[in-house]
């Protein structure tokens, strides 16, 4: 499988460009489960497991940046939506909006859970003696993207934190005389290298998607990478306009999916299919088939399609189950070969 080994920065001299969405070379698995998620964020969020430099955070980066920007209340620390005005702990009830690019945060290894779900605001409170909440990576992130590089490394309670977070779409603080709740609904991405340490199974199992990427085999494909490397490191804004059309296009992809996923249904023998592969492959618990039955839908709409068929749920079976399958003494063969196996079993 191929994909992008792609820097993001450039020389010290100014920033680096984004580098475009779809100039990445393959790790088509990898795109769609972050188009998918941006179609339905109910997913769950995206795990990447892969090599070190193979595009992980170029690709969620690429995606957060092709996002047309979003409309917020003025004034608003809290990204809330203008028809929301007055209903988070901010008083953004100016009546004007502003458009925002769509954000894009990334959760360092060593923040502290003050700075992830925020706090009081210290410097406030010793100059007026008013208590006031500072907000944290949870709110900056609201509507929009949460990466974490390397998360297998990620202290366990955060991980708890933010997977609580994500599924409930709300961030409550209670410490320090403060009560606090605010809207916190973003894509979470995740990605980390097996080499160094797994994920707890438990939560691995939140993650809506897993996705697994590889360094490129393929001479062709390496060569290709270097190429475009190349033409983004001696014209950057050039290399973005050379892709602007093909980026446009998944932006519009984008948008027919959003607007088409709440017409699609997924029909009953399709579910039944569901259920009964996630039944073959001894998945745990019934997180497999709920994220299988939401990415089947999200993944027809991106796609335009008039319904929800069989083909689609195979497409994202493997990584929407990869990660959910019970360890088997008795068969050490790999979580994607067995899921293709028992495909191969009940559909042929």
């Amino acid at each position: 499988m191929a994909l992008a080994l792609m820097p993001l920065l450039g020389h010290t001299a100014r920033p680096m460009a984004r580098f475009p969405f779809s100039a990445i070379v393959g790790q088509d698995e990898m795109k769609r489960a972050l188009l998918i998620a941006a179609i339905e964020p109910a997913i769950g969020g995206v795990m990447v497991f892969g090599d070190r430099g193979t595009g992980k955070s170029t690709a969620a980066r690429a995606l957060a940046a092709l996002m047309p920007p979003m409309p917020v209340a003025e004034g608003c620390r809290y990204h809330c939506l203008p028809e929301q005005q007055g209903t988070c702990p901010d008083p953004c009830t100016s009546g004007r909006t502003r458009k925002v690019p769509v954000p894009f945060v990334d959760l360092p290894l060593g923040a502290t859970e003050d700075r992830v779900v925020g706090a009081l605001d210290l410097e406030r409170a010793l100059r007026s003696g008013e208590k006031a909440f500072e907000p944290g990576l949870l709110a900056k992130a609201h509507r929009g993207f949460l990466y974490i590089d390397e998360i297998n490394l990620l202290e366990d309670h955060l991980v708890d934190l933010l997977l609580d977070v994500a599924a409930s779409g709300e961030n409550l603080v209670e410490r320090e005389g403060l009560s606090v709740r605010h809207r916190a609904r973003f894509v979470l991405i995740g990605s980390g290298n097996p080499e160094e340490g797994e994920l707890r199974p438990q939560l691995l199992d939140r993650f809506g998607l897993s996705v697994e990427v590889r360094t490129p085999v393929e001479l062709d494909d390496r060569v290709e990478i270097m190429r475009r490397c190349a033409a983004q490191e001696a014209d950057p804004d050039g290399f973005t306009q050379d892709w602007h059309e093909e980026d446009q296009k998944v932006l519009r992809q984008i948008a027919r999916g959003q607007k088409k996923l709440a017409s699609l249904t997924v029909p009953e023998e399709v579910l039944r299919d569901a259920a009964s592969l996630c039944r073959a492959v001894n998945a745990d618990g019934m997180r497999g088939e709920l994220t299988l039955m939401r990415a089947s839908r999200a993944s027809a709409a991106l796609q335009g399609a008039k319904s929800v068929q069989r083909k689609h749920m195979l497409e994202v079976a493997p990584m929407a189950l990869r990660h959910r399958l019970r360890r088997d003494v008795l068969d050490e063969t790999g979580s994607t070969v067995r899921i293709e196996r028992a495909i191969e079993e009940l559909f042929g």
